[in-house]
C-alpha cells in the first residue's frame, strides 16, 4: 500500500487546493479520472449549498462508512473532535462552493491536520480522511441520483440505479480498461472511446 502511486501522487492533493488553482471562480465541479457522466449537471448550480463547502452524496447505511472506519479514535485529538457516528460522504463528484471554502479557510484547516499526522498515528493514507477532516461540519449532502459509485467493485449495483445516475463511478480496482473490469458494467465506459484513434490503441485496453 505504501508503494501504491494512488497514495503516493502529490497530484491526489491537489484537490485541497482549488480555490488556489482556480481565485476567480465561486463554484466549481469536481470530478475524477474514472468517472462517466450521464446526465447534465447544470442543476447542480441551482442547488442552495446553505453556506455549506462541499456538495457530496453521502455513503453510510446502517454502521457503514462512517467517520469511526477512516480514522483512529483512540485518539485524544481525533476523539475530541470528531463524531464517530459522523456520515462519511464520496470523493469523485464533489460541488464545491469556493467562496465558502476561502472563508472558512478548509485549505489551512488541511494543512493544520496533515502536519499533525506526520507520523500517521491519526488517519490511513489516502486523500479520503483528510477531506472528511478537512469539510467536517461543512458538507452538504446531495440526492443519491447525483453520483452513484462502486462499479469497480460493487458487481450488485442495479441497473435501474446506474440509468438513473447523473454520473456513475468506477472506484475499486476493476476498472473499465482493465480485463478484470465486470462485464455488465464495461459498456457503461467503452461505448464512449473512440477506438480509432491511434494514442487508444496503443494504450492495449482490456476491451
Amino acid at each position: 500500500k505504501f508503494r501504491n502511486p494512488k497514495y503516493l501522487s502529490i497530484l491526489n492533493h491537489l484537490r485541497f487546493y482549488l480555490p488556489e488553482m482556480y481565485p476567480k471562480l465561486h463554484r466549481i465541479l469536481f470530478l475524477d479520472d474514472d468517472i462517466v457522466v450521464q446526465k447534465d449537471l447544470t442543476g447542480l448550480w441551482k442547488i442552495d449549498m446553505d453556506g455549506k463547502v462541499n456538495g457530496a452524496v453521502e455513503t453510510c447505511f446502517g454502521s457503514f462508512h462512517r467517520y469511526a472506519q477512516y480514522m483512529n479514535f483512540s485518539h485524544p485529538l481525533i476523539k475530541q473532535k470528531f463524531n464517530p457516528k459522523a456520515c462519511a460522504w464520496a470523493y469523485g463528484m464533489n460541488f464545491f462552493d469556493l467562496d465558502a471554502w476561502r472563508r472558512e479557510k478548509c485549505t489551512e484547516e488541511y494543512h493544520y491536520w496533515q502536519n499533525l499526522n506526520e507520523n500517521r498515528t491519526l488517519w490511513k493514507l489516502g486523500t479520503l480522511p483528510p477531506g472528511l477532516i478537512t469539510f467536517y461540519s461543512t458538507t452538504k449532502p446531495l440526492d443519491k441520483s447525483w453520483h452513484v459509485l462502486g462499479l469497480g467493485y460493487n458487481p450488485s449495483i442495479s441497473m435501474d440505479e446506474i440509468r438513473n445516475a447523473a454520473v456513475v463511478h468506477f472506484n475499486g480496482n476493476m476498472k473499465p480498461w482493465l480485463d478484470i473490469a465486470m462485464n455488465q458494467f464495461k459498456p457503461l465506459w467503452s461505448k464512449y472511446v473512440d477506438f480509432d484513434l491511434e494514442f487508444v490503441q496503443a494504450c492495449n485496453f482490456g476491451v
